[in-house]
């Protein structure tokens, strides 16, 4: 191992197996040969914010038009990513894994980034937990006694590891931290590419926040290099994109065309789309209404929905649908029959509009989504065979936010507030996937309440009774929202509610909210 690679962290012996010299040089390779790209990529983005704030407004690019009128098809899909028509999401934890694989979904993406809260130990130990997955050698025994192990049949294992913009300060590579999506994707294929290979799989990825197709390219360029370091051919790798950045709704045929030799598809990543949308429209006075009204069928996520499954359909590439994030309750049947009823409009919507599967956060919710799938499947693995040749979106479209009777509430201000408490507490005290009101809570739901808070507070927004939302109101109601929490020297409140005054009192928007409170942990 070089001696300009370091490890600013405890390292247990267990831990020293995935840390392994050959293991640390292998990222550290990818580290030196990417990273000047990443950050360049990270300073394109501020450019891009600037000149959406002078007055920019999104369009197709024609200097990309070439690629959109050519004929090209992405890479075929192996086997066992053919039928996708379910897929389970959770953190990179033991017993969330098992459950995840022995769920009855056809996938299971394992989450490095927006519900694994970056401790070290969460980071190492998920690297861990998906080396002893891919060997299916992962099982626990929990503190009550309870056994748990994988199933004969378990899902496909697909992992999303974090996005350009954050960082793995415990790994230092000549002095600096290193990318915290090159260490998770390199610590991943180091260990388990040849091994997946020889079990009639693949290193499969979900590839997260990206905003244009500059960033995909170097997607692809870091996978055709972690390949010919481990002798693998080009193109055994498979990258789904989550289109989950407004400005890369602009951009999805490029983005595909980059990454094409490695492509399987895209996700409709609902929850960061939406926060993506207030982030990059921070500076405006057309605010979006309570969380709650923002549905996938008002305009702007109508728009980008069905150009994503016309998209990919028209390259040969998977529709995956959004997260459907409700935890079933186990003391309100009423809650969880309203709720389901929800979950299978969604889904049977989904399955119509022409996508090839769609995500759930719960166990529960995979026998809901697989019927509203077969439904409209029957035995065939997908509907690519779909082009939605009907669907016309212009780029006016895809920033049209008017909302029918759209409305700022008290009851939706107290839940962003009380919602972005919990989710920091939660996230502080290393849980990055709380089950909070009845739905799974991740960073990209954290932010929309966060960054709802910054522009409703900083815009001169109004609630539906007349009264403006002030700071002077935010620090009440949030006073309010902590005494039903029990107060703020619970847990890790204090820190939580640190974290977010700093992000709401800003003069200017924070990009992630994640970024400060990393620090914390």
């Amino acid at each position: 191992m070089s001696t300009a690679i370091s490890v600013n962290a405890q390292v247990s012996e267990p831990f020293a197996e995935i840390l392994s010299p050959a293991a640390l040089d292998f990222v550290a390779q990818l580290q030196r040969q990417f990273n000047a790209r990443r950050k360049a990529l990270l300073i394109m983005r501020q450019r891009h914010q600037k000149s959406l704030e002078e007055g920019d407004i999104p369009q197709f690019s024609s200097q990309t038009k070439i690629i959109r009128e050519a004929l090209w098809h992405v890479a075929p899909s192996p086997k066992d990513l053919l039928d996708r028509r379910v897929e389970i999401t959770g953190p990179t934890e033991r017993k969330m894994m098992i459950n995840a694989l022995n769920s009855g979904a056809k996938i299971f993406m394992a989450d490095c980034e927006d519900s694994l809260s970056p401790t070290w130990f969460n980071v190492v130990q998920g690297q861990i937990n998906l080396r002893d997955a891919v060997r299916r050698e992962i099982s626990l025994v929990d503190d009550r006694g309870k056994s748990y192990q994988l199933n004969e049949q378990i899902a496909t294992l697909l992992v999303r590891p974090r996005g350009w913009h954050l960082e793995e300060k415990h790994i230092l590579v000549d002095g600096m931290p290193m990318s915290g999506s090159l260490f998770d994707f390199g610590m991943y294929m180091f260990h388990n590419a040849h091994e997946l290979i020889q079990r009639g799989s693949g290193p499969y990825f979900y590839l997260p926040k990206l905003e244009n197709h500059f960033e995909a390219r170097l997607w692809n360029d870091v996978f055709k290099a972690a390949q010919d370091m481990l002798n693998i051919p080009r193109g055994t790798i498979r990258a789904t994109v989550l289109i989950e950045t407004i400005l890369a709704a602009f951009e999805m045929e490029e983005i595909l065309f980059e990454i094409r030799e490695h492509a399987s598809g895209f996700n409709a990543g609902r929850w960061d789309y939406i926060f993506s949308a207030i982030k990059k429209f921070s500076f405006s006075e057309n605010y979006l209404p309570d969380r709650a009204q923002i549905t996938m069928t008002v305009p702007f996520k109508r728009a980008y929905t069905e150009l994503l499954v016309r998209t990919c359909h028209k390259r040969g590439a998977h529709a995956i649908g959004g997260m459907s994030a409700f935890i079933p309750s186990r003391r309100d049947p009423e809650v969880n029959d309203r709720a389901m009823k929800q979950v299978r409009a969604d889904k049977d919507r989904e399955a119509q509009d022409g996508f090839d599967g769609s995500w759930v956060a719960h166990p529960d919710l995979v026998p809901v989504a697989m019927a509203a799938f077969d439904a409209v499947l029957g035995d065939k693995p997908n509907q690519k065979d779909r082009l939605r040749e009907d669907v016309k979106v212009n780029a006016r479209d895809l920033v049209n936010f008017h909302i029918e009777g759209a409305k700022i509430s008290e009851a939706g201000l107290r839940l962003n507030i009380n919602v972005a408490i919990q989710y920091l507490n939660a996230w502080l005290m290393g849980n990055g996937a709380a089950a909070i009101h009845n739905l799974m809570e991740d960073a990209a739901t954290a932010e929309i309440s966060r960054a709802q808070l910054w522009q409703w507070i900083h815009k001169g927004a109004k609630l539906d009774d007349g009264r403006p939302i002030t700071l002077a109101l935010y620090e009440e109601l949030k006073a309010d929202e902590l005494e039903k929490l029990g107060g703020i020297e619970q847990m890790r409140y204090r820190e939580a509610v640190e974290n977010l005054d700093n992000l709401v009192r800003a003069d200017r928007f924070n990009e992630f909210l994640t970024v400060g409170a990393y620090t914390y942990l």
